[in-house]
């Protein structure tokens, strides 16, 4: 006779932790990419620390859930944060020429297409979440265009678009915390049954 063990998960969601450490950055980020004020250490600081290292905890939290989306997503972008403050930063201590704008395009076009696919991966979670990486995908692929042409008008665009997607990550972050604590659903989510 064989005794069946079951563990219960009483670990926090790690969810709320990545979108909000997402969402902030890319807010910051993308006021700057729309024109509001210059690249700066508070854009570099939040990318290293919140949105980079903050997801990166996140997507390991989300690894001991079982929850491979999770996974992928919140270490990717964390890496990604941390990847594009190198790409900022390591010219201006002369570590490395800085990247070309066409090569800056061709990096943006990879998270672009990335993002999609996650995006695609979405349909069967939240609406919340559609609208985050839908608006990712946009972002990422305006900001390539951007870099491609060299027109300035597309990257105060995509700031706008990606001021919208950091929101809605906040949002979608915030909700869960606020529907978790009073057991439901009290900032809608569009759960896709």
């Amino acid at each position: 006779m064989t005794q069946e063990i079951r563990l219960q998960d009483r670990t926090a969601n790690p969810a709320p932790l990545g979108l909000l450490g997402f969402g902030m950055t890319t807010v910051l980020l993308n006021i700057h990419n729309a024109g509001f004020f210059p690249m700066n250490s508070m854009i570099l600081a939040m990318g290293i620390f919140y949105g980079g290292i903050g997801q990166v905890i996140a997507g390991v939290m989300e690894w001991k859930k079982n929850n491979t989306f999770g996974t992928t997503a919140f270490t990717s972008y964390g890496l990604f944060w941390l990847s594009l403050v190198g790409l900022l930063v390591m010219p201006e201590l002369g570590w490395i020429e800085a990247s070309s704008s066409i090569a800056m395009s061709a990096y943006l076009l990879m998270w672009g297409l990335f993002t999609f696919v996650l995006f695609i991966g979405t349909l069967r979670i939240s609406r919340a979440l559609q609208v985050v990486f839908a608006s990712l995908t946009l972002l990422f692929l305006l900001l390539a265009l951007g870099d491609f042409t060299g027109n300035g008008s597309i990257t105060v665009l995509a700031g706008y678009v990606g001021i919208f997607c950091g929101f809605s990550a906040i949002y979608t972050g915030l909700a869960q915390v606020i529907n978790e604590l009073h057991c439901r659903e009290l900032l809608p989510l569009g759960t896709v049954e």
